[in-house]
């Protein structure tokens, strides 16, 4: 079990502020459980569909108010968009071009890509000027360099256009919050339900060790790292 001495968190304050989107999700679930468990971190905030306040990366007046309505709380210095779609009801990752359909495309980049965006919009705000970071989970099959398999066309396509997302907003951010850290991060195959029908029980570690990689790279990034794509081992992947 990874203890506190693994999971330093050191360089953010004592008594941060932290907040979790995707709290219902096995990997969300697990960062927040590790931060609340954690002596550094005076409050965790987990939001998504079922909490109070609310927040669906489908409804973008959600977003907003979610960060609104937090905002009163902050400044965070740590912000995780961990919630995200591979598949759902009706429809799974293509395998060929024949297999596309525009609804399923635009659903799934609603979540994995226009959703996160609005929360870089409105969340990124609310990062501490000394010391924020806001985290976004994306995935290694959206690398462009690293696809040599093909296929799950929208659900690459939609984790590339979040690369781009976070490496953009980046840029924006750095001139209002120079201490500002966004980053896009794979966490590798987790056993969770959206690797489940894909052996995730049998190959994928157990979300809280995916909560525990994903924290201690957060914890190692530096405002020179903002914008970039990195794995749960801290390496950084390409494009």
């Amino acid at each position: 079990m990874t203890t506190t001495a693994d999971l330093p968190l050191s360089s953010f304050p004592e008594g941060f502020r932290a907040i979790v989107i995707g709290v219902s999700g096995a990997i969300g679930g697990a960062i927040a459980a590790r931060l609340e468990a954690h002596p550094r971190c005076a409050q965790v905030v987990g939001v998504g569909r079922g909490t109070a306040p609310s927040l669906d990366l489908a409804d973008e007046a959600s977003i907003r108010a979610c960060a609104a309505s937090l905002a009163g709380s902050g400044p965070f210095h740590l912000i995780v968009q961990a919630a995200g779609v591979l598949h759902g009801d009706g429809f799974m990752p293509e395998k060929r071009l024949e297999d596309l359909d525009a609804e399923k495309m635009t659903q799934v980049f609603r979540i994995n890509a226009v959703g996160p965006a609005l929360v870089l919009a409105h969340f990124a705000p609310l990062l501490d000027t000394r010391r924020g970071v806001l985290a976004v989970l994306s995935a290694k099959v959206g690398s462009i360099g690293d696809n040599r398999l093909g296929g799950w066309y929208s659900y690459r396509a939609s984790k590339a256009a979040l690369n781009m997302l976070v490496k953009t907003a980046a840029i924006e951010v750095k001139r209002r919050n120079p201490n500002a850290v966004l980053l896009a991060l794979h966490p590798g195959t987790v056993a969770s339900r959206l690797s489940a029908p894909f052996n995730g029980a049998r190959v994928g570690k157990a979300a809280s060790s995916a909560a525990s990689d994903l924290l201690n790279v957060m914890d190692r990034s530096g405002p020179d790292d903002s914008g970039g794509f990195f794995s749960y081992s801290a390496e950084a992947l390409p494009w």
